[in-house]
C-alpha cells in the first residue's frame, strides 16, 4: 500500500487527484468543527456521554463527533446513504425507474441522481427535525431558543443544508478526486475518533477499570482482524474459460485459455454501511423523538440479528447489480468463449449463477459475523470499559475496506497511464 502511494504521487495528474481530496476531507472537518446557533453544547456533550452505547453514539462515530457538538455537518452522510437505499430498491420495484437506470444509459443514471439528491434533501429534513425534537425535549437548547420557532427553522435548516453540502462534497471527490467521495467522508468521521479511542482505552487501563491483558487483546483482535478483511478482500474465485480459434480475414484469433474472476467479497463495504442504517433506523427515530428503544440498542442481541440479516440481504443485492451471469453468458458467446464442461448460452448463465450464490453467501456471512460478534462481545462483557466495542468492530471493516478499494483505485488509475514503476 505504501508502495503504491509513493509511486502514485510521482504522477503529476494523480498528485492532483490526491491533494483535491485531501482538501475536501479538509473542508469537511472544519465544517464538523462549526456549531449550530441555539444550541448548549456543553449539555449536549454530558448528554452524549451518557448515551454512548446506544444508536446516537452510533450516529456520533459515523459524523466523526459531529453529531454530540450539534455542528452543521452533524448529520453527517446518513441522509445520502438511506436515500440511495430508499432509491435503488425502488429501481427494483418500480419499472419506469428500472428502465431509466438501465435502458436510457447515462442520462437515466444523471435522473437518477438528481431523484436521489432531492430525496436526500427530504430525509435531511426529517432527521433536521428529528435532532431539533431530541434538543428540544431534553433541555439542549439555550433558554432564549426552546420556545422559539425562529429557533427551530434557523437549526433544522442548518442540519439540512449541511448534509446537502456534504452529499456535494462527497460527489466532487467521485468526479475529480480519488475512490468513492462518500466512502471517504466516512473513512475520514471514523478515522478522527481513533487517538480519542485510544487515549481512552489508555485511561481505562491505567485507572484500572480495563485489565491489561484485555487491551493487549483488543489491540491484538484488531490487527488479526485487518489482516482478515486484506485477505478475504483478495480473495476470488477464478473460472476456467476457453477461447476457441476462428478465423478473421487473414489472422487467427482466440485458442487461448484464461479464466473469469469472481471476488469473494465482491460489494465491499457497502453492505455494512447500508445494513447498519437500517437497522439503526427504529432506534433513530425512537431516540430522536426523545424515547427509548432498549431492543433496538446497538448492544442488544435484537439489534446483532437483525443487522446481521441485512447484511445478508445487501451482500446479495449488491452482488445482482454489480454481476450479471446471463449478460457474462451471452458476452463469453459472442467472443467465442465457454467454461469447459458447460455449453455456451444458458447452462453458463446457471452455472455462474451457482458459483455467484456460493461466494456471495461465503462474503455475506463472513462480513456479518465480523460486524456481529463485537456486538455479542459487547453485550455480555457488562464492562463499562469496553462500552462502544460494537462500534470499534464494524469501523474497522468500514475503514480497511475502504482503504482497500481506495488503494485499487489509485491503482487502476496507474494502470491507465502505463506507469513503468508500478509494473515493475
Amino acid at each position: 500500500m505504501i508502495q503504491t502511494l509513493r509511486n502514485a504521487w510521482k504522477i503529476e495528474e494523480i498528485r492532483r487527484k490526491i491533494l483535491f481530496t485531501l482538501l475536501i476531507i479538509l473542508l469537511y472537518r472544519l465544517g464538523n468543527a462549526v456549531p449550530v446557533p441555539y444550541v448548549n453544547v456543553d449539555l449536549l456533550r454530558n448528554y452524549f456521554t451518557s448515551v454512548q452505547s446506544t444508536v446516537l453514539g452510533l450516529m456520533n462515530v459515523m459524523s466523526g463527533g459531529a453529531f454530540s457538538n450539534a455542528t452543521i455537518f452533524a448529520l453527517s452522510i446518513q441522509p445520502y446513504i438511506n436515500a440511495s437505499i430508499i432509491i435503488q430498491l425502488l429501481c427494483i420495484a418500480i419499472p419506469a425507474l428500472e428502465r431509466m437506470s438501465k435502458d436510457e444509459g447515462e442520462e437515466g443514471k444523471k435522473k437518477i441522481a438528481s431523484i436521489t439528491r432531492y430525496s436526500t434533501v427530504a430525509i435531511g429534513l426529517l432527521q433536521g427535525f428529528g435532532y431539533y425534537m431530541l434538543l428540544k425535549n431534553n433541555g439542549l437548547l439555550v433558554p432564549d431558543a426552546a420556545n422559539s420557532v425562529w429557533a427551530g427553522i434557523v437549526i433544522v435548516l442548518t442540519f439540512t443544508s449541511g448534509s446537502a453540502l456534504i452529499m456535494w462534497l462527497g460527489e466532487q471527490i467521485t468526479e475529480f478526486g480519488i475512490g468513492n467521495g462518500i466512502s471517504m467522508i466516512l473513512f475520514a468521521s471514523i478515522i478522527s475518533r481513533l487517538p480519542t479511542s485510544i487515549i481512552r482505552t489508555v485511561s481505562n487501563i491505567i485507572s484500572g477499570d480495563l485489565k491489561w491483558w484485555a487491551g493487549v487483546l483488543m489491540f491484538l483482535g484488531a490487527i488479526a482482524l485487518v489482516v482478515l478483511i486484506v485477505f478475504v478482500s483478495d480473495a476470488e474465485r477464478r473460472i476456467p474459460v476457453q477461447y476457441s480459434k476462428r478465423v478473421v480475414g487473414r489472422k487467427m484469433y482466440g485458442g487461448q485459455s484464461t479464466h473469469l474472476p469472481m471476488k469473494v467479497n465482491m460489494s465491499g463495504v457497502m453492505p455494512i454501511i447500508f445494513a447498519q442504517s437500517i437497522a439503526a433506523l427504529p432506534a433513530t427515530i425512537a431516540a430522536l423523538s426523545g424515547k427509548s428503544l432498549k431492543w433496538f440498542e446497538t448492544d442488544s442481541i435484537i439489534y446483532a440479528i437483525v443487522y446481521f440479516l441485512l447484511i445478508l440481504f445487501f451482500a446479495y443485492f449488491y452482488s445482482t447489480i454489480q454481476f450479471n451471469p446471463v449478460e457474462v453468458a451471452n458476452n463469453l458467446k459472442k467472443n467465442g468463449g465457454y467454461i469447459p464442461g458447460f455449453r455456451p448460452g444458458k447452462p453458463t448463465s446457471e452455472f455462474i449463477s451457482k458459483v455467484l450464490n456460493k461466494i456471495t453467501l461465503f462474503g455475506a456471512i463472513y462480513l456479518g459475523i465480523l460486524a456481529t460478534v463485537p456486538i455479542l462481545i459487547s453485550h455480555f462483557s457488562n464492562a463499562d470499559a469496553l462500552t462502544g466495542l460494537s462500534l470499534g468492530g464494524t469501523s474497522i471493516i468500514i475503514v480497511v475496506g475502504v482503504a482497500l478499494e481506495t488503494v485499487r483505485a489509485l491503482e487502476a488509475e496507474m494502470m491507465m497511464r502505463n506507469y513503468k514503476g508500478f509494473l515493475d
